[in-house]
């Protein structure tokens, strides 16, 4: 029987090219961790060091350093959350321009067409409480707490559906609503939106406040509450919870009568797209 014959293997060769592996490995690695240092701190702004830092104790120099870093992460998650509202901001401007001409476009072929062009139904409205506490009875003083209307002067976006359609009809007499266009929802949000922390209210005067609570929603910007708002959203619930209620002022030259409906002359009741001048009159 032949034996094997190990043949011999060239054990230099086969060192001199792990190391060679290894050392481009390494090349490669180095080059990965460079360019993702220098994503990280393209953003990251610059933070004057005092000038007597030096001079310093360790204990101070180790707080001093703590808070430069802690205003540096501030810094950075600012601009990252700015570049992601620039990217929605857009997009969603581009999603109102692309409903405007379809509109549009609707509206000319049922003219040449010499049909009718029926607008959709409102998914979201607008809701204002014009009266006060008194004479209200119990039922309809707990349909105007699920509203959220505790207050007079008081707004609030409710969705449109089978329920809330019934509690709209029940305190009819004590509210005025219809559906928001654009332009009211952003003024709104803008000049009176508050957010609900807890039991406090608190301005919204940073897009920080909104990505910190709803940032796993996918709103992270004014624009997106906005959106979400306006279109109804899947996300239009806790949006809305998040959103204090509007605290408005009295309209500008006052109601005509608040106990008649607004079909009949006065101001409680469905008034359509009238609500849009009612809200700038109030706003």
């Amino acid at each position: 029987m032949a034996q094997k014959v190990k043949l011999p293997f060239p054990k230099a060769e086969n060192k001199k090219q792990r190391e060679a592996n290894d050392e481009a490995r390494r090349k490669r690695k180095n080059l990965f961790i460079r360019e993702k240092r220098k994503a990280y701190f393209s953003h990251m702004p610059v933070i004057p060091v005092p000038e007597q830092f030096q001079m310093y104790s360790k204990t101070k120099k180790s707080n001093v350093s703590k808070k430069l870093v802690k205003v540096a992460q501030e810094k950075l998650k600012e601009n990252h959350i700015k570049l992601i509202a620039t990217g929605n901001a857009r997009r969603h401007a581009a999603e109102y321009a692309r409903l405007d001409r379809d509109a549009i476009h609707k509206r000319r072929v049922a003219k040449q067409t010499n049909t009718f062009y029926v607008e959709p139904e409102a998914k979201v409205v607008f809701v204002i409480r014009i009266r006060g506490i008194n004479g209200v009875s119990p039922k309809v003083r707990k349909a105007l707490q699920l509203l959220r209307l505790r207050q007079i002067h008081n707004g609030t976006f409710v969705k449109v559906n089978g329920a809330s359609s019934q509690i709209l009809k029940l305190v009819e007499p004590y509210i005025t609503y219809g559906p928001p266009n654009l332009k009211t929802v952003k003024e709104l949000v803008y000049k009176r939106g508050y957010a609900r922390l807890g039991r406090n209210r608190v301005a919204l005067t940073s897009n920080t406040i909104i990505h910190d609570n709803l940032g796993k929603l996918g709103v992270h910007c004014m624009e997106d509450v906005i959106h979400e708002l306006y279109t109804c959203g899947p996300n239009f619930k806790k949006v809305n919870n998040f959103l204090w209620p509007f605290k408005l002022s009295s309209p500008t030259g006052g109601f005509s009568n608040k106990r008649i409906h607004f079909a009949e002359g006065g101001d409680a009741g469905d008034r359509e797209h009238f609500i849009n001048r009612l809200v700038r009159k109030m706003n």
